[in-house]
């Protein structure tokens, strides 16, 4: 049975993703900087009113994925309000200067995390020796890993994909991530065969308002939300391609 995990930037449109089909909320904003955690009252009102998997992201802030002590100590405390509140479970993503699996911090938020399910994020595409990461993260404790094969979309990295999902023998759940749509989810299925897929499943809509000046027109006040009409799409033709 395929589970279909949508990356959602908004409390609406994590509903509309559940309105959609979607099993599992990667719940996050600055969707642009890559997403970094929710804020307290995105969180808990989220908790409220969706009866789906809950996965925030635990990220301080875009950029890379080589976190300060103090940043540490942030996500630490992101973490326990995500438990706190009956989150189901956390992503993450934390690498050393060289390029590896900072396996000290992510086994102590892993087990800081419990009971909660951990998911290592897309900082895996990052690392230098996929292969080796996928053998520490194991180590780590995490449930799965979100990964787009190391190439700009799950597409392009299929490859790889199929191969860290024969080499994590059941192990760990291989994700793929990263420009998953209807009209390519069923050729991944095909060629990766796994068993989770993420995405945004986004559109951008205009402005409400009535009224914008000059100012509003330049900076362009679109909207991107996740269409329930495309997490359902993605739902109808990954479950016919498996």
């Amino acid at each position: 049975m395929i589970k279909l995990e949508i990356c959602a930037n908004s409390l609406p449109s994590a509903l509309a993703a559940q309105e959609g089909g979607a099993d599992r909320i990667e719940l996050c904003d600055n969707m642009a900087e890559g997403g970094t955690t929710p804020s307290y009252g995105t969180l808990t009102k989220a908790r409220e009113l969706l009866n789906i998997e809950l996965y925030p992201i635990i990220r301080p802030r875009g950029g890379d994925f080589l976190y300060t002590t103090l940043e540490y100590d942030i996500m630490y405390e992101d973490i326990q309000f995500c438990k706190k509140i009956g989150c189901d479970g956390v992503v993450i993503g934390l690498l050393t200067e060289l390029g590896d699996i900072d396996t000290k911090r992510t086994s102590a938020l892993v087990e800081a995390a419990a009971p909660m399910g951990v998911t290592f994020h897309r900082a895996f595409d990052r690392c230098r020796n996929p292969i080796q990461a996928l053998e520490n993260i194991i180590d780590c404790g995490c449930e799965r890993i979100l990964t787009s094969g190391q190439e700009p979309t799950a597409i392009e990295g299929a490859s790889l994909l199929d191969l860290l999902i024969q080499k994590a023998e059941d192990r760990i759940i291989i994700m793929p991530g990263s420009g998953v749509r209807p009209e390519n989810i069923a050729e991944l299925v095909k060629t990766t065969k796994a068993k989770e897929y993420h995405s945004t499943a986004k559109i951008t809509t205009r402005s409400r308002m009535s009224f914008q000046n000059k100012l509003a027109e330049q900076e362009n006040d679109s909207i991107t939300v996740t269409d329930t009409t495309i997490v359902n799409s993605l739902r109808k033709i990954a479950e016919k391609a498996q």
